[in-house]
């Protein structure tokens, strides 16, 4: 759409973005790479797929490690659900990365979730064990339920920005 608007954006030396979203939950990601570290992991995922909305991230994995650590105060990584084949899993949370052709890595444009309500919080504190930072003024108003529950998300900005004229960064 970008393009149709901005002819000049056009280059062959850049793939688009695909027009689907692949999927995919952390630990079917560790299991598909399992030598390799996470980055590493999401590098290799998305130069197949070029663009993957990887969810469950926060969660333990089955090598005892998160995919990476999310804040325990942010979006309920914690919760279990069950994956499109039947398997229980973790995790109402997820990040949107794309294959970048300029830089030639991964690209984060989003990072979403369900928030976290005050059970959930207590769960997720107590697994990266900081109970301690309930007695923060953010973490006490989530426990007196006076923050309203929500779904969240921010689109990177200056990401897409960077993306769509195809740059390597914003200068």
């Amino acid at each position: 759409m970008v393009q149709n608007m901005y002819p000049q954006l056009k280059d062959s030396r850049f793939q688009n973005l695909p027009n689907e979203l692949k999927f995919m939950h952390t630990e079917d990601i560790l299991n598909k790479y399992p030598d390799l570290p996470r980055k590493q992991r999401e590098t290799e995922i998305i130069k197949e797929y070029k663009a993957v909305f990887i969810y469950g991230v926060g969660w333990p994995l089955k090598d005892g490690y998160p995919h990476e650590m999310r804040a325990a105060d942010y979006d309920d990584w914690i919760t279990g659900t069950t994956s499109a084949d039947g398997r229980y899993i973790h995790g109402l949370n997820g990040d949107i990365l794309v294959w970048n052709d300029v830089t030639q890595r991964r690209h984060e444009l989003t990072s979403m979730g369900i928030r976290v309500t005050k059970d959930i919080l207590k769960k997720q504190l107590k697994i990266y064990g900081q109970l301690d930072f309930q007695n923060q003024p953010y973490h006490k108003m989530i426990m007196s339920d006076e923050i309203p529950l929500s779904i969240g998300g921010g689109i990177g900005q200056s990401r897409t920005q960077m993306l769509l004229p195809q740059k390597a960064n914003l200068g």
